[in-house]
This record gives C-alpha cells, sequence and structure tokens, in this order.
C-alpha cells in the first residue's frame, strides 16, 4: 500500500527538513507546530496544509511523523484533549513514526497506548543534523513489525539515506539511538575542552580547527561543532539543553543496566554547567563556554 500523505508534528531542523522531503518526494505533505514561521516556512515549501493542531488533518493521513523535543511532548501531541485526542482522529492502522530521542520504557508505553487506538508504531529515531534531513539523507534506527516498515517504505526513502531495523521490539530503537547520543554529547564535549585549551594556550582557534579536521583527532561532531565556535556563532540547531536531555536519558539507560559511563557523566556535567550558567538554548557548542579564563571568537557582522 503506498503512502500517499504524512503529516509530521515538529517543525524544528530535523522536522522541517523531514517534511521538506516528504514534499520533494511527491508525497502530500501536512505539517503541525505551535511556532507561526515554522508553518509559513512549510506552507511556501509546498505543503498540502498547515496547522497549530495536527487533528485538523488527521483524517487525512497514511502516515504521521513526530519529530518533537521530548517524550512528554509526544504523549501530549498524540493523547492529550482526552476523547479527543488526535489518536483517536487518524484511521485505524496508521503507522505513527515516533523519531524524537526518548527511553526505550516511553517508547513501549507510547506504542502500548496507540494500540489501543488501532494504530501502529515505529520506533525511529533519527541523526544526521538539519542538512541531512534537508537533504532527505537521514539515518534511522528504527524498530517494529515488519509490516509497518512497509507501510513507512515512502516515507522512509524520502527522508533517509539509510534506514536500520533494529528489530520488532519497540525500544530498540530508542535504546540504539540513546548509545548513539552518549558518543555525539561525549565529542562535542571534548572537542570543546580542546578548543577551550586552545584558546587558553593562545592558538587561534580557526588554525587549531584547520589542524584537527586533517589530522587523526578528528570527529563528525568536531568538524561540524566546533566550526560553530570558530564563527562565533551560536545559533541553536541542537541546544545545549537537548544534550542536557539526551544525556540524561543516557544516564538512566545506565542505571538500568547497572553499567558504568565515566565520559558520558562528565559530559553531562559540562552541558549542566553550560545550561545552568545561561547558555541552555544556545547551539550544543556553546558548553565551550562553561570555561573560564579564555576568549572565544565573536560573529561576523
Amino acid at each position: 500500500m503506498a503512502t500517499k500523505t504524512v503529516g509530521v508534528i515538529g517543525l524544528g531542523s530535523m522536522g522541517m527538513g523531514a517534511a521538506k522531503s516528504c514534499i520533494k518526494a511527491g508525497l502530500a505533505t501536512y505539517g503541525a507546530d505551535l511556532n507561526e514561521k515554522a508553518l509559513e516556512q512549510l506552507q511556501q515549501a509546498g505543503a498540502a496544509a498547515v496547522s497549530k493542531d495536527a487533528r485538523d488533518f488527521a483524517d487525512k493521513l497514511d502516515a504521521l511523523i513526530i519529530l518533537v523535543v521530548n517524550a512528554n511532548q509526544v504523549k501530549t501531541v498524540l493523547f492529550g484533549n482526552g476523547d479527543e485526542c488526535l489518536a483517536s482522529k487518524l484511521k485505524a492502522n496508521t503507522p505513527v513514526m515516533v523519531s524524537s530521542t526518548i527511553s526505550a520504557k516511553d517508547a513501549k508505553e507510547i506504542n502500548a497506548k496507540l494500540n489501543e487506538y488501532g494504530l501502529l508504531m515505529l520506533d525511529a529515531p533519527v541523526s544526521g543534523g538539519a542538512a541531512k534531513a534537508n537533504l532527505g539523507e537521514m539515518t534511522v534506527m528504527a524498530a517494529g513489525e515488519q509490516k509497518t516498515f512497509d507501510l513507512l517504505k515512502d516515507v522512509l526513502d524520502a527522508v533517509a539515506a539509510k534506514v536500520y531495523n533494529i528489530g520488532s521490539e519497540i525500544g530498540l530503537g530508542a535504546t540504539v539511538k540513546i548509545i548513539h547520543q552518549l558518543l555525539a554529547g561525549v565529542h562535542i564535549a571534548a572537542g570543546a575542552e580542546a578548543m577551550a585549551m586552545a584558546a587558553k594556550a593562545g592558538i587561534p582557534l580557526d588554525v587549531m580547527y584547520d589542524v584537527v579536521t586533517h589530522a587523526a583527532g578528528n570527529s563528525w561532531m568536531f568538524e561540524n561543532r566546533m566550526k560553530h565556535v570558530v564563527d562565533g556563532d551560536y545559533t541553536p540547531l541542537s541546544a545545549v539543553n537537548i544534550f542536557v536531555k539526551d544525556l540524561g536519558l543516557v544516564s538512566d539507560t545506565a542505571k538500568e543496566l547497572h553499567f558504568p559511563i565515566p565520559l558520558a557523566s562528565t559530559a553531562l556535567t559540562m552541558f549542566t554547567n553550560a545550561s545552568n550558567a545561561g547558555y541552555g538554548l544556545e547551539d550544543d557548542s556553546a558548553v565551550i563556554k562553561s570555561f573560564a579564563g579564555i576568549t572565544l571568537p565573536t560573529k561576523k557582522d
């Protein structure tokens, strides 16, 4: 069964990219967000319709993607408003692709609730950043029944360059993403520490950046995020507070597994310090601002 219409809820940097990719793929795409500017942007990109309330177009959807910030938002989007909730308005057997970074426990709870409404869930967190989302080249790490993958094939083809089928058990996708975020958070924190040390030593950060990105110490996160530091541009594509949340999920998962995470724990402390210092809504590279005694580049006009 081909998917012809898809709704995207959450039009941040990733959700907007996913929605635009669906439009480019020829899917009739509906978007929902509380941000009016995001709605206008998607409408101008060719959306079939946009609204602050996805219930306005729920009955038109063959599939739904949710890309909001956390599990509480996912639950509110789907099950808020009681008997008049979005889940109750969707057609039976509509596949719901939950792509927010959430815990395995929350993924299982959301799946159980969706099943009560006769809906299918793909536990499908994503990675790749705004750039990959805009190109329709995200990485999707997903778990769910094969029929749910099949129903979402057109959507997955539109938004992803690589789709990993982790297994049928809901929660596996969420766990893979959490482990991935352990690495991402540690890489950003380590990159910030290195660049802060360079600043303290009086080394021009553009030179340090160039050296690292042409040497063995480089990583994708260093190359991407430390460029923001060099440019003095902390416009949030992914904010410090997102990694406070995500590394908190890493910590919670590690506790459940009775598994030590010394590096991730340190990274969580660094991001929490940066948030506490007032940088929580800035780009996650702003974790470098929590280091005292250094002078950082400023944004050029």
